[in-house]
């Protein structure tokens, strides 16, 4: 898939390249500090990391770990406390919220646990609205390819409520590479499914990066999924605590809890 072009909504601004040439996303100095009665709540506390295109990097870490947090800040979902996150050469805290709304629904793309879909729209209305909320026209080519390469082709006319989770799931997926994105942000993306759709769904995701050069962050708490990724970053205490390269279930899951072990000792 080639680089997605600025769009041109978009402010042309360059700034001085946060990591190495080909990174997609780049947080820098992350923090985020929640209000929370008499004492904040630090959910980042000083994330360094950069996302490489055509990479699919999976983020683990126990609950209230930070994991959503960091795939929110990243995805400009939420605003930082500190620290900058660029997207390519846009640095995302030079955006007003208009631009950022603009940014998310032209260069980015989402898939959750929660499917997210309307259901008095068809597939293809559900696929295509991303690029109606932006006022762009469709590419029709593009949009058959990725609807075939999801398995939709026969269900295009059907609403929602027709599909099984796992088609719903492949909706949202086709809705999230519409725009041809630079990147797409997954949380829990097969928490809803059974372990056999999970897996389809995964090897969907594995694909669309091998095939198209996609680059996909994905928050998981399953070390099955987390094996499909190329990279396992874990958090803990809203800090990066492991950074693994591409291994199996086994593994990661021994590595997780050998972290908890740490950190209860």
């Amino acid at each position: 898939m080639p680089v997605h072009p600025a769009h041109p909504l978009d402010p042309v601004r360059t700034v001085d390249p946060a990591g190495p040439v080909g990174t997609a996303v780049r947080v820098t100095r992350l923090t985020r500090v929640y209000p929370s009665g008499p004492t904040p709540v630090t959910a980042l506390a000083g994330v360094d990391v950069g996302f490489d295109r055509g990479t699919f990097t999976a983020v683990m870490g126990p609950s209230g770990s930070g994991k959503s947090t960091l795939l929110h800040v990243a995805a400009g979902l939420d605003r930082p406390t500190s620290g900058r996150v660029v997207l390519g050469d846009t640095d995302l805290s030079t955006l007003s919220e208009t631009r950022l709304t603009e940014l998310r629904r032209t260069r980015m793309g989402f898939v959750f646990q929660a499917f997210n879909l309307i259901g008095a729209l068809t597939v293809e209305e559900n696929i295509v609205l991303p690029l109606r909320l932006a006022g762009v026209r469709p590419d029709r080519a593009w949009l058959g390819q990725v609807v075939a390469r999801v398995g939709l082709t026969d269900r295009l006319r059907h609403r929602p409520a027709a599909l099984s989770g796992g088609q719903q799931q492949r909706v949202a997926i086709a809705r999230a590479l519409a725009t041809r994105p630079e990147v797409v942000f997954c949380d829990e993306p097969t928490g809803a499914l059974d372990s056999h759709t999970a897996a389809q769904v995964l090897t969907l995701l594995r694909a669309i990066v091998d095939e198209h050069g996609l680059t996909v962050v994905m928050v998981t708490h399953d070390p099955v999924a987390a094996s499909y990724a190329d990279r396992v970053l874990v958090l803990a205490d809203g800090r990066i605590v492991a950074d693994l390269p591409r291994s199996g279930a086994a593994r990661i899951a021994e590595r997780l809890a050998a972290l908890d072990g740490r950190a209860v000792r």
